[in-house]
């Protein structure tokens, strides 16, 4: 299952107060990025992650918003990357998603 058009042109639309952004499809999902700096992850199934380093995972984290992990089948414990989710007001609110972003920007 790949993103859709639609997907793509709302995760634009929801990030366009930061100015340019440009996007890449991989792995069924897509890249989101901000003056060549990739910030967000938007998958296949319709989640939308920021990249969250530094002491900012540390907010995201008392915000609520849960890190990305996957399992290989050859290890016991989750591999955990440095995406989490989005908090859920902003899903809907540009001017919060950009503030969001910005914030992640910044510690990149």
């Amino acid at each position: 299952m790949a993103v859709s058009a639609e997907e793509i042109e709302a995760a634009r639309d929801l990030f366009s107060g930061l100015g340019d952004i440009t996007t890449r499809k991989m792995m069924g999902g897509l890249c989101l990025y901000h003056e060549g700096t990739i910030f967000a992850i938007l998958m296949a199934d319709g989640g939308l992650f920021l990249k969250g380093q530094g002491a900012f995972a540390a907010e995201l984290e008392a915000a609520g918003c849960t890190q990305w992990s996957y399992r290989h089948a050859d290890r016991d414990k989750p591999t955990r990357m440095a995406y989490w989710t989005m908090p859920d007001e902003a899903l809907d609110d540009p001017d919060l998603a950009c503030d969001w972003a910005r914030r992640a920007l910044a510690h990149l």
